[in-house]
């Protein structure tokens, strides 16, 4: 088993190893601060379902991710105060793959992914309502939309943060990714739901005793969960993951609720090692590839999905020349930003 930190005293309390193997050390997490506790609807029905399993190809970048030790500490500094992680670095260096890797290790299923856009709002990422649908199917049926027998609840979804946020007994990990590209009040949205834990549908909250009990769907299962009365509130903090690739700057009141993990460009070693586990039967013989990526990263802005691409191409061309061998890997290593 791999491990990215070396056991002793000062890592035994971490709950997140940033190893490849899955355990559940989950369960022995802390209680939370007093200030971090949450308090779950007492009425809340039977645990949400979920994809237990990721797609083949999250899981295998998840299973050759290498987090650093100083990002392992942090991840878990964030588990224990059930804070969100704000993850900056360059584009290319992992900031995604590590929520994948947590929620892998942990056992805690498939990443619920929010990707922001500059049109996206804090409704999209809690929940959507279809009133045309509703509409369509009140005049085909030649019935007005409120009767009382009405299933509303077919007619909403929740969102990736929505569904992160239901009571569970085990927390779901929640990808917001590229939160840079968000409207400006985004950031301020967030910190009131962060904070309480919990959210309303008003369309459900406006009649609480006809809506007393609705089932609707969540953004990763075709099953439905119940609702209670337009309330959704979460029993454990789910594990927020925020990605910035340092492109704006953000309000301190988000700053100081958030754990900042920075993202390092990973050196000469940190490369091999990357490489050595995602093509280990080129490794060996990668190191003049590297070389040349080092020399060209830093005017070029390089991801190192490149450098993998670069390896993986001159040793399946089966080149021999090191001038064809460069120029072959320059190709797929084009520059990312303005020279």
């Amino acid at each position: 088993m791999r491990d990215a930190v070396t056991d002793d005293a000062d890592t035994a309390w971490y709950v997140y190893r940033g190893t490849d193997q899955q355990h559940d050390l989950i369960e022995t997490l802390p209680e939370p601060p007093p200030w971090r506790g949450f308090d779950p609807d007492p009425s809340a029905g039977e645990e949400p379902p979920f994809v237990a399993e990721d797609r083949e190809k999250e899981l295998r970048a998840a299973r050759h991710y290498r987090p650093d030790p100083e990002t392992v500490r942090l991840v878990n500094a964030a588990l224990l105060l059930r804070r969100p992680m704000l993850v900056t670095g360059r584009p290319g260096t992992g900031k995604s793959t590590l929520a994948t890797a947590i929620a892998h290790e942990l056992g805690l299923g498939r990443v619920l992914r929010w990707n922001i856009t500059s049109r996206v709002g804090l409704r999209d990422g809690l929940y959507e309502y279809d009133p045309l649908a509703r509409l369509y199917a009140a005049s085909r049926n030649g019935d007005a939309p409120a009767v009382a027998e009405e299933d509303l609840g077919q007619y909403l979804r929740l969102g990736p943060l929505g569904t992160a946020l239901l009571p569970r007994r085990r927390p779901r990990v929640l990808l917001i990714d590229e939160i840079d590209k968000a409207d400006l009040d985004l950031p301020n949205d967030l910190l009131a739901l962060f904070e309480d834990g919990e959210f309303e549908i008003p369309e459900l909250h406006r009649q609480p005793e006809r809506y007393a009990e609705t089932a609707v769907r969540t953004y990763d299962s075709p099953d439905r969960v119940v609702i209670r009365k337009g309330r959704v509130r979460c029993s454990q903090f789910p594990l927020v993951i925020m990605t910035s690739n340092g492109e704006r700057e953000f309000p301190p009141a988000f700053l100081r609720r958030c754990v900042q993990i920075p993202i390092a460009v990973p050196d000469q070693a940190k490369l091999q090692e990357i490489v050595a586990a995602h093509l280990p039967g080129m490794a060996p013989d990668s190191a003049e590839v590297i070389q040349q990526f080092l020399q060209e990263r830093e005017g070029a802005g390089l991801a190192t999905d490149q450098l993998l691409n670069a390896i993986y191409l001159v040793h399946a061309a089966g080149l021999d020349r090191d001038a064809t061998r460069k120029a072959l890997a320059r190709a797929v290593m084009s520059p990312l930003v303005q020279q």
